[in-house]
Formats: C-alpha cells, structure tokens, sequence
C-alpha cells in the first residue's frame, strides 16, 4: 500500500502479509487519533476477537503530535509523543488481534481543512484493499473538531466508490459525546458485556493518555455500565455493557443528502420527543 505521505505506516500483528492481511478485514474503523478506536469500537473488536471468519482493521488518521503530556511524558518533544502513541496503538492491535493497524500520520490541520482531499484519497485506497462489510467512525455530532472531520472525509471517500462497492453499514460512534441523546428508535445498540478484561487491557496500553491526566479507561469502561443501566427505564437491564452507535448508512447510499442536513434532523427528532413528553404530561 501506497499512502500519500511517506511517513504512513502499516503493522500486522500476526505478520501477515500486507496485502492479504488487509484483504480479510471485514470490520474497519477510521478513527481520529490513537485510543479513539478502543474508546468507540470495543464491539465489532470483541466481535472479532479469535474469529477466523471476521477480522478488525484500525485505521488513526492523525499523527499524535499535539497530545497533552504530563507525569512520565511531560518533557517529551512533539516527534517524542507521535512515537509513543503510535507505539501504543501497535500494543493495542497486538492485544486486540487485529487484523491490520494503518496510521495515515496527517497533522489535525490538514483533517480539519475541508478542501484537503488528501486523506479521502488514502481511506478510499485502504477501502479498495480491504472491502470491508462494515465500517466504523466518529458520530456528526461530535465535539472535537478533527473527529467530525475525519467522519466527513470517510463518506467523502465511501461516495467515490461505486455503489456495489461500498460498504452494507457506516456507523458514528461515541467519543468526545455520548449518544444518549438520541431518540431511542435511532439508537444502535453495541452490546459490550463480555470480555470486560479484554476491553480494559485495550484502553491500558495508552499509558500516555493516562500519566497525562485523561483517565480514558475509566471513563470509557463507566460509560458503557451507565449506558447499559440508563437505556430502559422500565425494565431490567439487558446487559452489563454498552455502546451506541449513530446509523450514517444513509449518507452512503443517498449521494445526494447532505450530512448537516442529515445530523440536524437527527437534533431534530430529539428535540420533538422532548417537546411531545412535556406537551402530554403538561
């Protein structure tokens, strides 16, 4: 594979080849920056943990270089940092078994630059070679900047493939904001219960993160409890652990429906369930 800078890097846990093992992926997930993907991905990871029939790529977009430091890293340079989280991402593709972990090595900027096609010229290479089934990024109402960009450039870069070629589901998930805002109908469920060891090992591999002062284990690991507890409020809980998941396959499939247009009328839907509960019991 080739990348448009030449800093991009490829690892294969199990040392496959390249090719073939990007050929096998049937669940990829682009994600902004290092720990993003084991924050909002634990389920189609788990789904493919030790399954020979499924298989996990991580893609991080960004190179890792503007991440705040502190304890152990506090005094480690910009080029320091990138070598760290990266290799703490290649740690977490170990542990995880993944089938491929692509770091694309773009600063944010270029992401947040909507006129950079650069990246969407990559994803759309990497989505040639692995033809995944499905596909996973950041949720449109994000709040961090570079997450909303990356999701964007991947349905910029779903768009150019044919349509026969694409992929059957695009998810947003849940990082720098939860989806428990959604209407529950638009909800997708990632049923996180099993492999608790597992999904905490993954998110304790990015000790940067963690000596830095962002308990991301922590709170990643609580959201999912409260998630699972607060889902239904007349019932029991149907799981230990999860995860939501915001449906884009639409924007996949309808070129022509634009993705603000799509997320406001998500906001939309909310904002009329909550005027409809107070309405009725008023």
């Amino acid at each position: 594979m080739k990348f448009n800078l030449e800093t991009a890097e490829i690892y294969i846990p199990d040392g496959l080849p390249v090719q073939a093992a990007l050929a096998r992926t049937t669940h990829l997930c682009l994600a902004a920056h290092q720990d993003d993907i084991e924050i909002m991905a634990a389920e189609p990871i788990l789904s493919c943990f030790q399954q020979e029939q499924f298989w996990f790529t991580g893609v991080v977009v960004t190179d890792g270089r503007g991440s705040p430091r502190d304890d152990l890293y506090k005094d480690y340079t910009d080029e320091a940092m990138r070598r760290v989280r990266f290799k703490e991402q290649f740690k977490a593709a170990f542990v995880g078994e993944y089938a491929a972990q692509v770091m694309f090595d773009y600063p944010s900027k270029f992401i947040k630059d909507g006129q950079d096609q650069r990246s969407v010229e990559d994803i759309l290479a990497l989505l040639k070679a692995t033809k995944p089934q499905f596909v996973y990024t950041h949720n449109l109402a994000d709040k961090h900047d570079t997450h909303v960009g990356v999701a964007l450039k991947v349905i910029a870069a779903i768009r150019r493939l044919p349509k026969a070629e694409r992929p059957e589901k695009l998810y947003g998930c849940e990082v720098w904001r939860n989806l428990d805002w959604m209407v529950d109908s638009e909800k997708v469920n990632f049923d996180v219960t099993k492999h608790e060891n597992l999904q905490a090992a993954l998110l304790g591999v990015f000790d940067s993160q963690i000596c830095g002062g962002k308990r991301y284990d922590l709170a990643s690991m609580g959201r999912r409890k409260a998630n699972a507890t607060y889902a239904e409020s007349h019932g029991v809980d149907e799981t230990l652990g999860l995860s939501y998941g915001m449906d884009l396959s639409l924007l996949i499939t309808d070129d022509s429906l634009d993705p603000k247009a799509f997320i406001l009328a998500q906001i939309q839907k909310f904002a009329e369930d909550v005027a409809a509960r107070v309405n009725k019991l008023s």
